[in-house]
């Protein structure tokens, strides 16, 4: 039973309140700024276009993807996906989501490092993330030392992988609002809900990072309570 009730349980509590929270800012921002139509008439597919020919670029397809705030860029196949009340929509909310999947793309047309890098650790990320518990599991259950270590390992690499998405995704923002405030000349006062938007969004990265760090801690906290019995 240790496994899901144990006393190292508590310390993935920050983790998932900054989780909650990040999720309760992220609707309330979305929902505030959607109703606000932006000045620049633009429906977010017509924005993501512009943009991206503002930039040069003009072999990144753009798409509907089923799902609320299921926005992301696809470095692979170079294709923009956008969910369809972004797609359609023309309020300063969705405008302001677009633009920052717009930063991905521009990323990866400039080939920024850290985009670059993560996109090499996706598959060793979803391999830790796959893998790891199982493995670290059958390690303390067995009391296998090497299988506990190897589990740590992998999951480690789920937490680099969050911590350098940080990055990444806050540049994006920055490079949405810029963007915007010099592209498409959007005022002040829709910028201000644009950037209330994307810091909400940023701050749901922050929570998966440090959730993914608390749960790392815990493995070690685990692999110590119970890795040495015999």
């Amino acid at each position: 039973m240790f496994f899901f009730f144990d006393p190292t349980f508590i310390i993935l509590i920050p983790g998932l309140l900054l989780a909650l929270w990040a999720q309760i800012r992220v609707q309330t921002a979305y929902a505030r700024y959607s109703q606000v139509r932006s000045s620049l008439g633009l429906t977010g597919y017509e924005l993501a276009r512009r943009l991206l020919e503002n930039a040069g670029i003009y072999n990144v397809k753009i798409e509907v993807v089923s799902g609320f705030l299921s926005d992301h860029y696809d470095p692979v196949k170079k294709v923009l996906r956008l969910s369809p009340q972004n797609f359609k929509g023309t309020s300063v909310a969705s405008l302001g989501v677009v633009a920052h999947e717009v930063g991905h793309a521009i990323q990866d047309a400039e080939k920024y490092p850290l985009l670059a890098l993560r996109n090499m650790m996706v598959p060793a990320a979803a391999l830790g993330s796959n893998l790891s518990w199982f493995i670290f599991l059958f390690g303390l259950i067995f009391y296998t030392p090497f299988l506990i270590r190897l589990g740590i390992i992998l999951f480690s690499l789920v937490v680099l992988f969050t911590l350098i998405t940080l990055p990444v995704e806050f540049n994006a923002s920055r490079r949405a609002v810029k963007l915007l405030e010099t592209s498409m000349l959007m005022p002040e006062y829709e910028l201000r809900g644009v950037k209330e938007v994307l810091n909400a969004a940023a701050l749901t990265y922050v929570a998966s990072s440090l959730t993914a760090f608390l749960q790392l801690l815990r493995m070690i906290a685990l692999a110590g309570l119970f890795g040495d019995r015999r």
